[in-house]
């Protein structure tokens, strides 16, 4: 720009770059910006090639001169201390880069799971395939505003459960989709948004005592 800054301020890359250099790194991999001392006791040559401190500092870095680097990497060895199942589990990590493939679950899982069933065939008896009607447990015995009906639906619950029971639908839901109970997965977020709609919709109704 060919006007200075009202304000004072130079914004073009070159002149921050001037203030803050950052190190250059060669293809040999040396930094020769440096200006530290290889930390090999006893050398004052300059420390120019960086190494991790330790398999558990990867972060955190020690500087050498090139001999002592290629001396230091030499002894080097990440697994050094870990047994041979750590050592199996960190191999079976690295080859799907860290992001392991998650369980897969059936939506008929997933649905038994959020009513706290863990084996569906734990639930059928002899009167699992009989048909309660309308005055049962089954089918829709209420008029209700269709974001009410919406909402049972969001649920899983019945249009003939008291407050209490739907309620108690609504916690084991929020359980199962909360990224606190699910090791942080923000996956089902949008799913527990509509739970947390759909008690919204039910809580304050007057068709459920």
């Amino acid at each position: 720009m060919s006007k200075s800054d009202p304000f004072g301020f130079d914004m073009r890359v070159s002149a921050a770059k001037k203030k803050a250099p950052r190190g250059k790194r060669g293809m040999s991999g040396a930094f020769e910006t440096s200006t530290r001392v290889c930390e090999h006791p006893g050398c004052e040559e300059k420390g120019v090639y960086r190494a991790p401190r330790s398999p558990d500092h990867l972060d955190e870095y020690l500087w050498f001169c090139k001999d002592h680097v290629r001396e230091y990497n030499l002894k080097w060895n990440f697994f050094n201390g870990t047994t041979e199942e750590e050592f199996s589990d960190q191999v079976a990590q690295d080859k799907v880069w860290g992001r392991g493939t998650k369980p897969w679950r059936s939506d008929e899982h997933k649905a038994w799971a959020r009513l706290g069933v863990d084996d569906p065939h734990q639930v059928l008896g002899k009167n699992a395939t009989q048909n309660p009607g309308k005055s049962g447990t089954g089918g829709s015995t209420k008029r209700l505003p269709p974001t009410e009906r919406r909402a049972v639906e969001i649920l899983e619950a019945k249009d003939h459960w008291t407050k209490a029971e739907i309620r108690k639908a609504y916690k084991g839901l929020i359980k199962v989709l909360h990224p606190d109970m699910n090791g942080g997965d923000r996956s089902q977020e949008e799913q527990l948004a509509e739970v947390v709609w759909a008690w919204d919709q039910l809580k304050d109704s007057r068709n459920f005592t």
